[in-house]
């Protein structure tokens, strides 16, 4: 065999090597990032289940994102505000948890207890709407 030939198959072989080696890195870098984006989408929202002292049930999962998209950025329908036990049209409470006003107990100034307020409001969406879990253990779910 010719030299020249020799050295075009040895630089042949080398950049072979490499792009083999360049395509094993971006293909575990894609791996890598698609694991991080499923953790992403594992992760689960559930509605403050600290605020109870004993809860029979796990918090409910709840996709806050899921909600907005579906009811159009009204926040209000969930973060709703009453005054005089009327309710204020235009006002939300975006920046407090329901336990911030619907206590434990029905109470004076809150006639409405937290756990009553969740399944009133959210199950009744849900049936008012045709779709999202109604059943405890559709929303109550162990993980």
């Amino acid at each position: 065999m010719k030299p020249w030939k020799r050295k075009f198959i040895h630089r042949g072989n080398k950049m072979k090597k490499w792009t083999i080696c360049a395509i094993v890195l971006v293909l575990m870098s894609a791996a890598g990032w698609m694991v991080v984006f499923a953790q992403e989408d594992q992760y689960v929202e559930r509605l403050d289940p600290w605020a109870f002292e004993s809860p029979r049930r796990p918090g409910a999962v709840f996709s806050h994102d899921d909600h907005i998209m579906d009811l159009d950025d009204d926040c209000s329908i969930c973060h709703h505000v009453y005054e005089e036990g009327e309710l204020v049209p235009g006002e939300s409470s975006e920046d407090y948890y329901c336990s911030d006003c619907h206590s434990l107990t029905s109470a004076p100034d809150n006639k409405m207890p937290l756990e009553a307020a969740y399944h009133n409001l959210c199950r009744d969406c849900h049936f008012d709407r045709g779709k999202g879990p109604v059943l405890c253990g559709e929303c109550h779910i162990n993980e």
